[in-house]
């Protein structure tokens, strides 16, 4: 019930909880944002002190108030030692590699403890989906870990909120905050196994088409693309200038393969054009095509090797047309 009254009034939830999403950079969790209650365990062990206590009491034992004093105080500094060992926090977000739609995206943190003592067992929680873990920070050092969060649908996916939680060293305390950094996975669309567009005479229909010059023709050097053999490397042009470049012949240049989105059935929907595509952009680039992608309002001039399949499939995740 609560959760559900601060998630409709945030700005409410905004200043409960000591920041304004998304937060930017490193975070640092102080001790404002830091909040403490009982555990179960504690408030058992309150109630047993209680009994305790009203025992004493009521039978005048000396030993009985030493232990009901003695865990109480074991308590309070477990209490100090469970806030402490969140509080002061830096967590900075990393970079989160782009997915496809309905894998799990991998949302880095890294956690600097900032302080002169080990901060074991904290976890950290995706409050949306759950996914959690446990890591321990070492004294003056760091750690990392990963959240896997669904990634369902295709475009941008933010991390959204993150709970870190620590009960120890007792248990008998829960010491958590939330955080919620500006961090975004590009999700590519769910890729569709489809042949490639039939051969025909047209480029700007998704023809292959191959240049008409010899095989033997240089045309020039460009830079260096993953998929490029080694035998067409310049290297006299690499060690002058430690840069890598291609030779280029005009005759070995790939066909090129332009992928459209007008060669789709028009009785495809938005979604279903843009996995078919996606397939596409996939299976263009294992052929070692040279390749372009055609969208309402988008173009990608024809290319391959890694950077351009980026290109392509990132276009395909943002595109907002109808």
């Amino acid at each position: 019930m609560i959760a559900r009254l601060l998630a409709r009034n945030a700005r409410f939830s905004n200043w409960l909880y000591g920041f304004t999403p998304p937060e930017r950079g490193t975070v640092e969790l102080v001790h404002r944002r830091v909040y403490i209650v009982p555990a179960r365990l504690g408030w058992f062990f309150g109630s047993t002190l209680a009994v305790l206590l009203i025992g004493s009491i009521n039978y005048a034992l000396s030993l009985g108030f030493v232990l009901t004093f003695l865990l109480a105080g074991l308590g309070l500094a477990g209490m100090v030692h469970t806030a402490r060992n969140l509080a002061r926090i830096a967590v900075t977000a990393g970079r989160a590699a782009p997915v496809f739609a309905g894998e799990a995206a991998q949302f880095r943190l890294y956690l600097d403890g900032r302080a002169a003592f080990d901060r074991p067992a904290i976890l950290a929680r995706h409050v949306a989906s759950g996914s959690q873990l446990v890591v321990d920070i070492p004294a003056r050092g760091a750690a990392e870990l990963t959240l896997s969060v669904p990634a369902e649908r295709r475009g941008r996916l933010a991390l959204g909120r993150v709970m870190l939680e620590t009960r120890f060293p007792l248990g008998l305390f829960r010491a958590w905050s939330y955080l919620e950094p500006d961090v975004r996975c590009v999700v590519y669309p769910r890729p569709e196994r489809s042949p490639l567009p039939p051969q025909s005479g047209e480029a700007a229909a998704g023809a292959l088409h191959a240049p008409t010059p010899g095989s033997d023709d240089f045309a020039g050097l460009r830079n260096y693309q993953p998929s490029d053999s080694p035998r067409h490397i310049a290297w006299k042009a690499v060690a002058r200038s430690d840069e890598m470049l291609t030779k280029q012949f005009a005759g070995d240049a790939a066909a090129e393969l332009w992928l459209d989105a007008r060669l789709l059935p028009p009785r495809l929907g938005l979604e279903q054009r843009l996995s078919r595509l996606a397939g596409w952009v996939l299976a263009a680039e294992r052929a070692g095509a040279h390749y372009g992608l055609r969208l309402p309002g988008v173009e990608i001039v024809p290319g391959r090797g890694e950077l351009h399949q980026a290109a392509c499939l990132q276009a395909l995740a943002l595109y907002e047309g109808k």
